[in-house]
């Protein structure tokens, strides 16, 4: 595999990204005492910092890798969705199939911040399921995506927030698999058994062993094919990619498996690495369709963005040097 001819080709692939957006907010300060009204420290807030949140980072990483990317989703009819679309625009990121509702409120997840350590956050949000009405609206706007744009892939982004319902995965899982387009999704305990018949399924290890009732605290391969079987056995699914924190990852199609360590990394957050890691498999394998390539790749990737505060995006020509390095290719 000519690795820069690979990574020529990401601008090539289409991508629909459906799920829970979100909207990260970051107050950066410095603490100097503490509260004369409650045992607190006091952040003297010193900068604001919006970045793309949820479903959205993973369409901020399809989008920064150069794939042709849509988001697909319903946000509030607030202040902090005009936020969210003006960010997905300057990013590249199509927002023609984005649904607006006046009955929820848009994510935004709030984080205070001194000396590079997180103080606390606040969230605001609405879990419950969409209304009919809207499920309906979501719905037909994925629909009129898939037959007017014609994806690649789409990508299913799930983080219990309530946008997608039983019936908005199974109807697009099944309509994707009449049309030959691929199926990829991180998923949450809510919905973990709903993804019958998706192409790759992306659970991290602690929400896999949780789904599956497992008790054993260990990260070894005899365990891990044992969860690719009971998932098989569940979901019927093609792939299993299961990410395990600094152990790495694993990944599973039935006929080869393999723990890929992870890199020697100053890991700063982890947080949106998961994010980084499906937008990663789901382009190297829409274009490749090797499995151990994707997983390699995404690795790589998910390794590289631990290394920044907060909820970043990959570097592509970063990505792209150290998979030279620590791939030989």
């Amino acid at each position: 595999m000519n690795i820069d001819h690979l990574f020529e080709q990401f601008k090539d692939i289409k991508i629909g990204v459906i799920g829970d957006v979100m909207l990260d907010t970051y107050l950066w300060g410095n603490v100097e005492r503490i509260s004369p009204e409650a045992p607190v420290p006091v952040v003297a807030v010193e900068s604001k910092e919006y970045r793309i949140g949820g479903a959205g980072n993973v369409a901020l990483n399809l989008s920064s890798l150069g794939a042709k990317t849509t988001v697909l989703s319903v946000t509030g009819n607030d202040e902090d969705a005009k936020q969210l679309s003006s960010m997905f625009t300057n990013a590249g990121i199509n927002t023609n199939y984005l649904i607006t509702s006046t009955s929820r409120i848009t994510t935004n997840k709030m984080r205070v911040i001194s000396r590079n350590q997180q103080m606390m956050r606040l969230d605001t949000e609405t879990t419950a399921y969409l209304q009919t009405s809207e499920e309906k609206q979501l719905l037909e706007a994925a629909i009129k995506y898939i037959d007017q744009e014609n994806p690649n892939v789409i990508l299913f982004e799930d983080y219990n927030k309530g946008v997608l319902t039983e019936t908005i995965i199974t109807t697009l899982i099944t309509l994707c698999k009449q049309k030959g387009i691929l199926t990829a999704v991180d998923p949450k305990r809510k919905n973990f058994f709903t993804y019958r018949n998706v192409d790759i399924f992306k659970p991290n290890l602690k929400e896999v062993k949780e789904g599956l009732n497992i008790v054993d605290n260990g990260v070894h391969k005899i365990l891990l094919d044992e969860i690719h079987l009971q998932l098989s056995q569940k979901l019927a699914h093609q792939i299993s990619f299961v990410t395990l924190s600094e152990h790495g990852t694993y990944y599973n199609d039935g006929l080869v498996q393999r723990i890929i360590p992870s890199h020697r990394r100053k890991i700063a957050d982890v947080s949106g690495a998961g994010d980084t890691v499906i937008a990663v498999a789901a382009v190297v394998y829409a274009i490749t369709n090797n499995v151990e390539l994707m997983a390699e790749i995404a690795n790589i990737a998910g390794g590289m963005v631990c290394e920044e505060v907060g909820t970043v995006s990959i570097d592509k020509s970063k990505l792209l040097e150290e998979c030279k390095i620590l791939l030989s290719l």
